[in-house]
């Protein structure tokens, strides 16, 4: 960079620094940060444009325009080059503004004499907070140095607004960050509602000092800072030991990202235009996100998270702002994250209220553990990292996916009601614990519980469950950072035999795959994983990995019943070829002398269509079979359960599906084996009683459900809703819900 450009580069950010540190309001601030960089850029016109919601700009300060159209002025995100700008994230940069694609004339501004245009995004480490507009009467292109300088100065305008610097009162028009009432629509990875108080899992780090104000202190301390992060990282990926294959390459691309030296040049070239080195690492940080995110190359996007990781890593390292600030975890925390693993999860344990996630998915580990936390659980709640701040009021609506933070008075109430009504239900559920889900024509149905961890067991007693239908054994992989030993999983599975106190415990053996990758284990670059390398096919190809887990559960059943079903089986021979492994399993441990199960039932989990057209022999080989309600859905349907563009345009109560559950149903008891029905959809009562109309004798849930569907099924005679279902596909229905809930209703 030329040294004039630098100068006046750093005088600008000293008048902006100490703009920042003068007393005075959001709006006094912005107007003089206008009036200071038209003065400095030498131009006629600079703007100021800030969201007032996710999708409106508003002209909040200007130098040069009409007075009057400041916060008068609106542009909704996309429209015009402004929000063109604020759209894509991307500076423009032309001589001729109104011949632009999408101008958009606002003659209330009287910028129709300003036909230079030059806008930059104003934004924070992917959060898009305004834009920032020069021009000029003169008919010119901004110089590649003019630009690289304004966009130092978006970058401390970002600082500034994160530091509070543009809060508005209610005297001004300005928008009031972090004050208001936020409605979030997310989706539901766990029903129930909670209310409480945020915590973020990884709070923001805060730069303070946005402007250096000496560059070559501030290189040493970026290169001191940038040297730690290296030798942190060396360490950590040594320590992970992945050996050869795509593993190890994921690990070195990570390495090279730290090791990069035009990822150190292009900070310190920041630094040399008046950046402090933290300054200077989050506009590197939020430009190379720019540019990921918009990569159509999904190996490119997938490298933004890299990149995240190191510049906060970075970021920690130069202001010392670890994880632990030492705030304390108010009561009642709401879990705020970006995005969790299952071992950070489990560590905050039952303290947790409820959890929102900007990403996840349903089938999520994080979902899975906060299903055996019964806490409630929100998913895709975009912008909520953003809006929220440690120790805000947050509500929590898992039924719906919604959340309210800083909630209104009369949102409060509303949801208190609500919560109120859950209660008074489950007292009123609790006093069915110990009665049999038995229809009003004697009919008895058996309600199983869902689990996959230690913390699940104590419900097992508590809900009225009479046995696990399924205990997910992969999340005791997926918590650990390496395989576990046999001994490790012998004593575990003992133990959950030990809480059952004498009640069955299906075990699924390991279903990894898909969502679900162990941290050692070599990824898969499939363009469909849910229907690829996964289960039952992972297992049988990596052989060593199941016969260690059989022989862990053979152990651990001593003198005892055993259950173990294969997951995702898609054909006999897959299950052949597993019961052989099994039978192989128990000789050989019989062989070395272990006391044996006192009985062991084989089953499999019937997951895709294709095993229901299976041949009769396989029914009659199986000693039990579980519906896999959530996949076999998916895969009936074709949509994806992870995609919510599609996941809910499916019912269950389709009559297609219905008739497929009953050919399923008949087949078994044709082989005369017991079949059972697992999955979401089974603990949701209206879906759960017509299941057992349907033959289903066992449905396995969460535990929370077993109340709400035990108190339907004993109100109701599932011969009646049988003869419903019928009538209703004789007469061609192609949905089943309404005819079932009207008759349900005048029960």
């Amino acid at each position: 960079m030329p040294e004039r450009k630098d100068s006046d580069s750093r005088k600008l950010l000293r008048r902006l620094r100490e703009t920042l540190a003068a007393p005075g309001g959001g709006q006094d601030r912005l107007d003089q940060i206008t009036h200071h960089i038209a003065d400095s850029m030498g131009t006629q016109v600079c703007s100021i444009y800030l969201f007032r919601d996710p999708e409106t700009l508003e002209l909040c300060a200007t130098e040069g325009l009409k007075p009057e159209s400041v916060h008068q002025t609106r542009l909704r995100l996309g429209e015009g080059l402004v929000g063109r700008v604020a759209r894509t994230g991307r500076y423009m940069n032309t001589a001729n503004a109104p011949a632009e694609p999408g101008f958009r004339y606002m003659p209330e501004t009287g910028e129709e004499v300003y036909p230079s245009f030059l806008g930059l995004p104003i934004q924070r480490v992917g959060e898009k907070l305004g834009v920032l507009v020069v021009q000029s009467s003169e008919a010119r292109q901004f110089s590649e140095d003019e630009v690289y300088g304004l966009e130092v100065v978006a970058m401390v305008l970002a600082e500034m607004a994160e530091l509070g610097a543009f809060l508005g009162s209610q005297l001004d028009g300005m928008p009031l960050a972090h004050r208001f009432p936020v409605m979030l629509r997310g989706g539901t990875g766990q029903e129930g509602a909670a209310e409480g108080r945020v915590w973020l899992h990884e709070p923001r780090v805060v730069v303070t000092n946005p402007v250096g104000e000496d560059p070559q202190n501030e290189k040493v301390r970026l290169n001191e800072s940038v040297a730690m992060l290296r030798t942190t990282v060396d360490s950590m990926l040594s320590a992970a030991d992945m050996g050869a294959g795509d593993s190890a390459e994921v690990l070195e691309t990570y390495r090279m990202f730290a090791h990069s030296r035009s990822w150190l040049r292009r900070m310190e070239e920041a630094i040399d235009l008046g950046l402090s080195a933290e300054a200077a690492v989050e506009k590197e940080q939020s430009q190379a996100r720019a540019r990921l995110e918009s990569a159509a190359d999904p190996y490119l996007r997938d490298r933004l998270h890299d990149l995240d990781d190191l510049s906060n890593r970075l970021l920690r390292i130069l202001t010392g702002q670890g994880r632990d600030t030492g705030a304390e975890m108010p009561e009642n925390p709401i879990l705020v994250a970006r995005n969790i693993g299952p071992a950070e999860l489990l560590e905050y344990g039952r303290r947790l209220k409820g959890v929102v996630l900007e990403e996840g998915s349903v089938g999520s580990h994080a979902a899975i553990v906060a299903r055996a936390l019964a806490i409630p659980l929100v998913i895709h709640a975009e912008r909520i990292i953003s809006e929220a701040l440690n120790g805000d009021p947050i509500l929590v609506d898992g039924d719906t996916g919604i959340v309210h933070l800083r909630p209104e008075e009369s949102v409060t109430k509303a949801f208190h009601d609500k919560m109120a009504m859950q209660a008074e239900a489950q007292q009123r559920y609790a006093g069915l614990r110990d009665l049999p889900a038995t229809d009003k024509a004697g009919t008895t149905i058996q309600l199983y519980m869902n689990a996959g961890l230690m913390a699940d067991l104590p419900s097992l007693d508590g809900s009225g469950a009479e046995g696990v239908g399924l205990f997910r054994t992969e999340l005791q992989f997926l918590t650990r950072t390496r395989v576990p030993r046999r001994g490790d999983l012998a004593a575990l599975y003992a133990h959950v035999l030990d809480s059952a106190h004498g009640k069955p415990v299906m075990f699924r053996t390991l279903d990894i795959g898909s969502d679900k990758v162990l941290p050692y284990m070599k990824p898969q670059d499939e363009p469909n994983p849910a229907m690829g390398w996964r289960a039952i096919r992972v297992g049988l190809d990596k052989r060593g990995v199941l016969r260690m887990q059989l022989q862990a559960l053979i152990r651990a059943a001593v003198g005892r019943p055993l259950y173990v079903m294969f997951p995702f089986v898609t054909e006999m021979d897959e299950f052949e070829d597993a019961h052989r492994l099994l039978m192989e399993q128990l000789a050989r441990e019989q062989r070395l002398g272990h006391d044996m199960p006192s009985d062991i039932r084989v089953g499999a989990m019937l997951e895709t269509p294709s095993l229901a057209f299976a041949p009769q022999k396989f029914f009659e080989m199986c000693d039990f079979i579980s519906v896999g309600g959530n996949d076999l859905k998916q895969f009936f349907f074709a949509a994806d359960r992870e995609n919510e563009r599609v996941r809910r345009r499916y019912d269950t109560l389709n009559s297609s599906f219905i008739m497929l559950l009953d050919q399923i149903v008949r087949r078994c008891d044709q082989a005369r084996v017991p079949v059972s029905f697992c999955g979401e959809d089974a603990g949701r009562p209206i879906e759960a009683v017509t299941f057992a109309a349907l033959g289903f004798r066992r449905l396995s849930m969460r535990p929370a459900s077993i109340g709400p569907v035990k108190h339907l099924i004993r109100r109701v005679d599932l011969g009646g809703l049988r003869e419903v279902i019928d009538r209703g596909i004789a007469q061609g229905e192609t949905n089943l819900r309404r005819s079932v809930t009207e008759w349900l209703a005048r029960q």
